[in-house]
């Protein structure tokens, strides 16, 4: 079914909302409200009725539930002012008030009509096709089915991201495809298929990612384990292609970018989130801010963009390695609070605030939000470090590692794991077991040999254990990637007066003078 008004339509089956050839990115739950709207036009209704048909009777903010209408408005060109689109009659309900017609077109016609028409896919469109049940057993058919639907809903919380309904895939199910064809008829620039197959106590999945047009294949995996319990198993799974496919998408789209003559706000802001994934060098970061700068000049209200900026400014911030290191945190904490001002509940945002909250003495603050993070985004693996890196700063650092092995047991190829290994081995420190903090770091500066901190870590680590000439050559190592860093520094940022984290930090110090870091 596709609802059309003014120069826009809702696509329902495809969850898509369009406006001439464009595709307008809105949140599952933004497009639910309108939907939701638009089917019961002939009538107001009330916030009662909203919040039972949409958030399912949980307990909902006026607040919210303006941010909610307010995005709706903005989705489809209107304002709480002119409200010639959606209207608020007070203390009665809102009402859509545009006139619609409903085009019954069935799908192989619409597909037809994309084709015609040229319409370029969105950006970060995907379809996740039925997994292959390979088992010889129809009954395990359930347990493919629902890796596709859990993969699909998580693949849909990437931000800036556009995943064909599953409905939509469904049809392909039991189907020999070519990949092109599919990409075509679905109007979506990546597939990702699979297969899934059980043998007595085992279980096999094979995955692989595929460009559309080209139908190169982009990446691959084979994930093997013991059944014990299916769907703790399907979400590990689910948590782990997410993640890794959330990376190799933000990849594909900047190479995509760099090919591009004119680039727009969402090509810069891609570029901007790949070189952030290769790490936080000096020249990595340079390079971020600058695409996500530009993202801003073409589109200031980009919230994609917005939170990449603020990232920038605390990496910077919490590196040690420049005095303005408080101005750049105040700067991100600045840019955060305005983003969730316009989408309160974005996981990434909240995670960004959690981040500053920890460099700058408030930790217990950030895991209140890293917690709130993974509320909102139950397979964000990233907050379950976040969550071990901030415990340590409020004196529970033999928390940590519990948490980076979650992280790593539901994400253990992730491009960030590096920077988990590292709080590990930090807290490792605090803690006084230098040897195991040696072989956390170690296997940090193995995964990605330019983050300054790990190397830096790791010269304190080994000079603890008296291998002096070794931790000076990791001292050196680290000072060539950001020669700013200075002991003073750190110990000027004050990130916490916990006395059993200060108490770890002079051991830190101590380790950093033996190696030769300067003092400042």
């Amino acid at each position: 079914m596709r609802f059309l008004f003014e120069d826009y339509a809702l696509d329902t089956d495809r969850r898509e909302l369009q406006r001439a050839t464009d595709v307008v990115v809105v949140t599952p739950l933004v497009f639910d409200l309108l939907e939701y709207l638009i089917r019961n036009r002939e009538r107001v209704v009330s916030k009662d009725d909203l919040i039972n048909a949409i958030w399912k009777g949980r307990i909902v903010s006026d607040a919210a539930l303006t941010t909610r209408l307010n995005a709706a408005r903005r989705a489809i060109g209107d304002t709480g002012e002119k409200q010639h689109l959606i209207k608020t009659l007070p203390r009665k309900g809102f009402r859509f008030v545009c006139a619609v017609k409903e085009d019954r077109r069935p799908a192989n016609e619409t597909v037809g009509l994309i084709e015609r028409t040229g319409e370029a896919p969105p950006r970060l469109s995907i379809v996740v096709l039925p997994f292959a049940n390979l088992s010889g057993d129809r009954e395990q058919d359930y347990f493919a089915d629902g890796i596709t639907e859990s993969l699909t809903t998580d693949l849909s919380r990437i931000g800036g991201s556009f995943v064909m309904a599953q409905n939509s895939a469904v049809s392909y199910k039991g189907r020999a495809v070519d990949v092109r064809q599919v990409g075509r008829e679905l109007n979506v620039r990546y597939v990702l298929e699979g297969s899934v197959q059980r043998s007595g106590k085992r279980l096999r999945m094979n995955v692989q990612l595929i460009d559309a047009r080209s139908g190169q294949h982009l990446w691959a995996e084979r994930f093997e384990k013991p059944v014990v319990d299916l769907f703790d198993m399907q979400d590990e799974i689910v948590s782990s292609l997410a993640g890794t496919l959330g990376a190799q998408l933000i990849e594909a789209e900047a190479r995509r970018a760099e090919h591009t003559l004119h680039p727009d706000a969402m090509d810069l802001c891609f570029q901007g989130r790949a070189w952030l994934m290769k790490g936080i060098s000096l020249e990595c970061v340079t390079q971020a801010r600058g695409f996500f700068e530009r993202s801003l000049e073409f589109d200031p209200g980009n919230v994609e963009a917005m939170i990449g900026l603020a990232n920038v400014d605390t990496v910077v911030g919490g590196s040690f390695t420049t005095d303005d290191g408080p101005a750049r945190l105040a700067a991100a904490e600045a840019m955060v609070n305005k983003v969730l001002s316009i989408r309160p509940n974005s996981a990434s945002a909240h995670m960004a605030r959690g981040w500053v909250q920890t460099f700058t003495n408030r930790a217990a603050q950030g895991i209140r939000e890293f917690e709130h993070a993974l509320a909102l985004a139950p397979n964000l693996v990233l907050a379950h470090a976040a969550l071990g890196f901030a415990k340590s700063y409020i004196g529970r650092a033999t928390e940590t590692e519990r948490h980076i092995l979650e992280a790593l047991r539901l994400s253990p190829r992730d491009v960030f794991a590096y920077q988990w290994a590292c709080f590990a081995g930090v807290a490792k420190l605090l803690l006084g077991s230098d040897v195991e903090a040696v072989s956390w770091l170690r296997r940090s500066t193995e995964a990605n040999r330019n983050f300054h901190l790990a190397h830096l870590s790791l010269a304190a680590a080994l000079a603890l254990t008296g291998a002096l000439d070794e931790a000076r050559t990791a001292a050196r190592t680290g000072l060539a990637l950001n020669s700013g860093f200075t002991i003073r520094r750190l110990l000027a940022a004050q990130q916490s007066d916990n006395p059993i984290y200060l108490a770890g930090l002079q051991r830190l110090c101590e380790g950093w003078r033996l190696a030769g870091v300067p003092e400042g």
